[in-house]
């Protein structure tokens, strides 16, 4: 069962198409990665399942709801969470209160939204810095802070944003992992990623993107023998 889908989806600024006609699902508890070289209009795209930006045609449905046009907030009541390609944390708190932030969504009492930020720090492996200031923290953390901190909004679909970028193999790893303990939860991830061994051997289904337009959809492996997935990442011969 489709628990997201893109229909027709298109995007202009102006003149400027970013995404044309993009049409995709994602299954409940799935991992759909979103590939494609630099300019493929991945980032837009997560824009409009988010709410911060509203399709130019086409519509998105959360569980049978049309979501598009719907404010960020809106989005987030109704189960969709995101990260960011640069983690947003708030660098002047602890880990546990950025997390507390998130959690006061659903939760009203202080006690109780701490202890759902301490769940969800232990779930991001992050339990021994739950007192640190967020701008301490090295990049990796602060990538799993956010993690943390977006499952804490309690998403039925949550939105990574390059979640492995600009980490070392063991910090891959460390990131791979979680992602697949969202799955084990139930939640479906769409992740955009460039760091195509992270996200190629946990994916149930790759999306690729190149100038606006969908060229590929299917498994890993038939993505990756794709003449037009590699045309786009290498170019001509």
């Amino acid at each position: 069962m489709s628990l997201l889908e893109v229909t027709g989806v298109s995007k202009r600024f102006g003149g400027l198409t970013a995404n044309e006609d993009v049409t995709f699902t994602v299954g409940t508890g799935q991992i759909v990665g979103l590939i494609g070289p630099n300019g493929a209009g991945k980032t837009t795209l997560f824009n409009c399942v988010a709410g911060f930006f509203a399709p130019s045609e086409g519509t998105i449905t959360l569980d049978g709801q049309r979501i598009e046009g719907l404010p960020p907030e809106r989005c987030a009541r109704m189960g969709v969470g995101r990260t960011f390609q640069i983690a947003r944390t708030f660098t002047s708190m602890t880990a546990c209160e950025n997390v507390m932030t998130a959690s006061m969504l659903h939760e009203r009492k202080v006690s109780d939204a701490r202890a759902d930020a301490e769940r969800w720090l232990g779930f991001a492996n992050l339990t021994r810095l739950a007192d640190k200031p967020a701008g301490s923290m090295t990049i990796s953390e602060q990538r799993r802070l956010a993690v943390a901190r977006a499952l804490a909004t309690r998403p039925r679909l949550l939105l990574m944003d390059e979640v492995m970028a600009g980490l070392n193999p063991s910090e891959v790893k460390e990131a791979v992992d979680v992602v697949l303990k969202i799955r084990e939860h139930g939640i479906s991830c769409l992740v955009v990623e460039h760091v195509l061994e992270g996200i190629m051997p946990i994916a149930d289904k790759i999306v690729v993107l190149d100038r606006g337009r969908k060229i590929a959809e299917g498994t890993p492996a038939e993505v990756s023998s794709d003449e037009a997935v590699i045309h786009a990442y290498l170019g001509d011969a």
